[in-house]
């Protein structure tokens, strides 16, 4: 149960983290058209908070992770975002959304995300 590390502490082992059930989808948030929010694939990190996204109108935006989803969301390349494209500048967009793994499963299988 305990690992013996160095002689001083003792420190609990990582036991049951990867044993644990698949996720379930119970329910999944959805882009609404009326405000505006676009499914979007990461394409690159470009640093800064700035992301290079494909959108799913055929367009490539610039994306921002805006400062409330910047600490408590890590994005990487090939994920699944929804992004709202700015009024003033068509080529830039706020990252609003990630979806974990089993979300983006259920998306497929709905025909949400277009192959």
């Amino acid at each position: 149960m305990y690992k013996f590390e160095r002689g001083i502490k003792l420190y609990k082992k990582n036991s049951g983290k990867n044993n644990a059930a698949p996720q379930q989808v119970t329910r999944v948030r959805t882009p609404r058209k009326e405000n505006g929010e676009i499914l979007a694939t990461v394409e690159n990190l470009l640093g800064a908070n700035r992301l290079r996204l494909r959108c799913m109108d055929g367009v490539v935006r610039m994306g921002r992770i805006p400062g409330s989803m910047k600490k408590r969301t890590w994005i990487r390349e090939g994920d699944i975002v929804i992004a709202v494209p700015w009024d003033f500048q068509d080529t830039k967009a706020d990252v609003i959304w990630k979806y974990t793994r089993p979300q983006v499963n259920w998306l497929e299988r709905k025909g949400f995300l277009k192959g």
